[in-house]
């Protein structure tokens, strides 16, 4: 694998990563991470954003733009775009989304037999390791009494740009896994740069109860 090629990968996995994490991660000097980054950013895969970190000036940050997203296409998004264009043909919206909930659901009992007993946080180790099977890069944070869950790389991104059912089975299966409701509050197919799942405070508080 080629020095870009690891940068493209390691900002798959560590989104908003700066150019002194990239230079550790690939092994080389900052300097010509700089170098790859200029080009990669002129080649339209790779964006850029200031952030704050503290006190202090925010610093830079990069990810990989949509088009770099697409660089890791799941090689099956073209018969299965064709296939829910056959479905769409004849089926009522109701019964395709229903159809995705209750494939999500199918897979969740099974996993759910798996995951009894365990605490909150071992369900969320769980599941990202059920997601990046998947193809996804994913990643969770406990902040401020609430859960976040975070997926980049998304596998289903160019069937759910015209099928955007899909992202329900995401959705469900976490929050049938996690025997808790899940909030997505943001998307790649709304033009954020990954997939955020929220476990509110209230959520919890609820559920503890």
């Amino acid at each position: 694998m080629s020095t870009r090629e690891k940068i493209l990968h390691t900002l798959m996995e560590n989104p908003g990563s700066t150019i002194n994490e990239l230079a550790k991660a690939v092994s080389i000097n900052a300097i010509s991470v700089r170098h790859h980054l200029t080009s990669l950013m002129v080649e339209g895969l790779v964006q850029s954003e200031e952030k704050r970190h503290g006190v202090g000036r925010p610093r830079l940050v990069y990810a990989l733009s949509q088009k770099g997203l697409e660089k890791f296409p799941n090689r099956y998004f073209e018969l299965t775009s064709r296939l829910l264009d056959q479905m769409k043909e004849s089926l009522p919206p109701a019964v395709i989304n229903r159809f995705f909930t209750d494939m999500a659901e199918g897979l969740a009992r099974d996993y759910r037999e798996q995951t009894r007993g365990f605490s909150i946080e071992e369900k969320l180790n769980y599941i990202k390791t059920l997601l990046q099977k998947q193809g996804f890069s994913v990643g969770w944070e406990k902040k401020d009494d609430q859960y976040f869950i975070y997926e980049n790389g998304c596998p289903y991104y160019h069937v759910g740009q015209a099928h955007p059912e899909v992202c329900s089975v995401d959705q469900t299966l976490i929050s049938k896994v996690m025997d808790i409701p899940v909030e997505k509050i943001s998307c790649v197919l709304s033009g954020d740069s990954q997939c955020v799942y929220c476990i509110s405070h209230e959520v919890l508080e609820r559920e503890s109860s």
